[in-house]
């Protein structure tokens, strides 16, 4: 193919003019940019590059923070329950900062945040009253009196953060020796004066700056370290609001809204609101009193940025709470592009969906000496260039599906000069990226007929994604269902449970609904609603697909765990049903819709609801794979879920057969090891190799069988 330039956003680094050059015409950059801890020197900057400026509005204030401390962001904190021993005081002291990281967190003990403060006796579950605890500000301890002997006891109370998150991970990985970051918080006036002024005074004095990165806004997700580092990370979530909170917007929240939330609103029990679990009318309108401040002084700053001529992206990870770009609100900021870090497939099809002019991946693996997981990188024992490969591997699957306009790095450029064949890999790597634009660009690639629904509590706020990356969420089903249907020919849509009730059935075929019970994927309590379950079992009677996995529809308190069993023909036994008989079965696949390699291990206590349920796949005398005939349609239930080749291949086999589409088709690859995807305006046929061995595949198309040898990881484009 013929070398195909720009698209790509290098990280250049000033000390290595030569190398950024260099690799900028290797790897066809058209934009160089800084990257944090980095800066761009003179010649780099008017070497005849685009420029990205990082730009961390909340971070790097340090001055001006250390005079208004009081504007620092805040958390509510819960401290770990204590039990309250008998003794002669019949009292309970508790350390309040003994378990958090003391260089991340400082308490605030102001009179305007300690009317939030709240001890509660966990045994019985009812706050203390305030006149039977007192705060000691010298030892930094709650004194609790008249306590419950073997009771526990907890106190939430708002802390100051003290060390920007992002920051202070970048400082312990790379072993920065500098002074530690504080962010600020726009939710003051006098914050925003000041942001406005700063940034205004920012792009006057970068006039060369050609993009302005924001990374992100103002409110990091949430990420709690703890005093002991065999206990570091104590609690993180990407999708979490809990970084958003201070005394004042608690306050604005009451004069908006006219009810008060407290601090048990936020810790819950200690187990905080995780975007895992349902939520609840208060956290909904707390996004949205945050969602609408975050929209309102982001656009300001957006409109800074455009009188000066400059454009405005956004990296969505960081500080991105609040953007929500699934929520119908994202254009009102007024941004010209998403920027998105990605491990998989599931993320670049989040970024790829957005409306807005420009996405822009942010590949992995990051020009770090180590990556997330403390595993070595761009170091000795270090292998970048598998890593790339390998990340590059499920994004790629997903790019033949939806395009982006752009990919790049991030890091330090001059890590890259011991790895050789890192830097040859990224080159090639550019250039399948640009031919897969190029066919988009002529056309959308081919589909099957069969529409997806992925259902659960977050509907469209969450499309293609849980909370976080890959690595951070792999225990749950609905994550690998994601990552599969990324790379799939199929038209996939996310839907909310009011969304279902609403009438959002009318053009889909299947229905996916994944979890554990209780889970905001699976659904929880939203199962108890009765037109929600009439809704849905006329739609599979009437010819729709359920799918379910591992605990779909489950919530106690019926004649059956999962409320779809009737439609499924399989149900959980919680212990009620242990006495009861079992349906006898013999796990058959006569139509072959189960590939040879495919596995679903088993979940225990499964059970048939009636003798016409079809078991085709089972591992320890419990059923993993069945399918159960209902008036026109079906209901289809896997046991669980984890992705591999195979077991996409059975995901993709069961939608076309429950499309009625059969299990075989054109433009579909008869090796599970690879797929491909069609254009039909450019009349190109991209086969991919999903694995590190070389692999034979056949394609039926229109212009006939075409046989393709792939070699490991290879793209190839095939006229048809």
């Amino acid at each position: 193919m013929e070398k195909k330039r720009g698209g790509f956003t290098l990280p250049g680094e000033s000390g290595y003019e030569e190398l950024t050059l260099k690799l900028a015409d290797k790897w066809g950059a058209d934009v160089i940019r800084d990257s944090d801890g980095t800066e761009l020197s003179e010649d780099i900057i008017h070497a005849g590059y685009g420029i990205y400026s990082t730009l961390c509005v909340i971070r790097d204030h340090n001055e001006w923070a250390g005079k208004n401390m009081n504007k620092l962001q805040q958390t509510f904190l819960c401290t770990p329950p204590a039990t309250a021993v008998k003794n002669q005081t019949r009292s309970l002291t508790i350390n309040l900062m003994e378990s958090f990281f003391e260089e991340q967190f400082a308490i605030n003990d102001t009179d305007a945040a300690m009317k939030y403060w709240q001890v509660y006796d966990r045994t019985v579950n009812i706050p203390v009253d305030n006149t039977d605890w007192i705060y000691e500000k010298q030892t930094g301890t709650v004194t609790i009196q008249n306590v419950v002997f073997w009771h526990t006891y907890t106190v939430s109370f708002l802390a100051y953060r003290i060390w920007e998150e992002i920051s202070m991970y970048n400082h312990t990985t790379n072993h920065w020796e500098k002074e530690h970051l504080m962010q600020i918080d726009p939710r003051y006036p006098e914050t925003r004066e000041y942001l406005r002024g700063w940034l205004k005074d920012w792009c006057e004095s970068h006039p060369d700056t050609t993009v302005v990165r924001f990374t992100s806004l103002f409110y990091n997700f949430v990420w709690i370290w703890g005093a002991h580092e065999k206990c570091r990370s104590l609690f993180t979530d990407w999708g979490s609001y809990d970084f958003t909170v201070s005394d004042r917007a608690l306050d604005e929240f009451t004069e908006k809204y006219g009810y008060s939330l407290t601090a048990e609103d936020f810790v819950n029990q200690g187990k905080f609101h995780v975007t895992h679990m349902p939520g609840n009318p208060r956290k909904a309108d707390w996004m949205r009193f945050i969602n609408d401040f975050v929209i309102s002084f982001g656009k300001e700053l957006i409109d800074i940025v455009h009188e000066y001529g400059k454009k405005a992206y956004v990296f969505y990870d960081d500080s991105w709470v609040g953007l929500e770009p699934y929520n119908g609100r994202f254009q009102e900021f007024g941004f010209d592009g998403l920027i998105k870090c990605v491990f998989s497939g599931f993320e670049a099809r989040l970024c790829a969906g957005v409306d807005i002019p420009v996405h822009e991946l942010r590949l992995h693996p990051y020009l770090f000496p180590v990556g997330l997981g403390g595993a070595p990188t761009f170091m000795e024992g270090g292998d970048p260039t598998a890593e790339a490969k390998r990340y590059w591997n499920s994004i790629r699957r997903a790019l033949l599906r939806a395009p982006v306009d752009r990919i790049g790095l991030g890091g330090y450029l001059h890590l890259t000069e011991g790895f050789p064949d890192f830097c040859d890999y990224i080159e090639q790597l550019t250039q399948e990226f640009h031919a897969i634009r190029e066919f988009h660009k002529e056309g959308a690639p081919y589909c099957i007929k069969t529409k997806v629904a992925v259902l659960h509590a977050w509907g469209a706020l969450r499309s293609w994604t849980l909370s976080g990356h890959f690595h951070e969420t792999d225990k749950h089903d609905l994550i690998h269902i994601n990552e599969s249907l990324a790379g799939l020919p199929v038209e996939v849509s996310f839907l909310s449970f009011e969304d279902v009730k609403a009438g959002a059935l009318k053009d889909v075929n299947v229905v996916i609904n994944a979890g554990y019970a209780g889970s905001a994927w699976s659904g929880g309590d939203a199962w108890k609603d009765e037109k929600l379950i009439e809704t849905l079992t006329q739609w599979v009677y009437e010819g729709g697909t359920f799918l379910g996995v591992n605990e779909p529809s489950a919530v106690p308190g019926y004649d059956t765990y999962f409320r779809m069993a009737h439609v499924l023909g399989i149900d959980k036994d919680t212990g009620e049903r242990v006495c009861h008989g079992r349906w006898q079965f013999e796990a058959a696949d006569p139509e072959r819709l189960v590939p040879a390699q495919a596995s679903l291990p088993a979940m225990p206590d499964r059970y048939l609801t009636d003798g016409q349920t079809q078991v085709l796949l089972a591992e320890n005398s419990q059923p993993t794979l069945s399918i159960h005939d209902f008036g026109k349609g079906k209901g289809i239930y896997l046991s669980s879920y984890r992705i591999s080749p195979a077991n996409t291949r059975l995901l993709f086999q069961l939608i076309r057969y429950a499309g009625g589409e059969g299990i075989t088709g054109p433009y579909m690859t008869d090796n599970p090891d690879t797929e491909c995807a069609y254009y039909p305006e450019s009349r190109k046929l991209v086969v991919i190799n999903n694995s590190d061995q070389t692999q034979h595949t056949k394609v039926v198309t229109d212009a006939g069988n075409k046989e393709i040898h792939l070699e490991p990881y290879q793209t190839m484009m095939v006229n048809c």
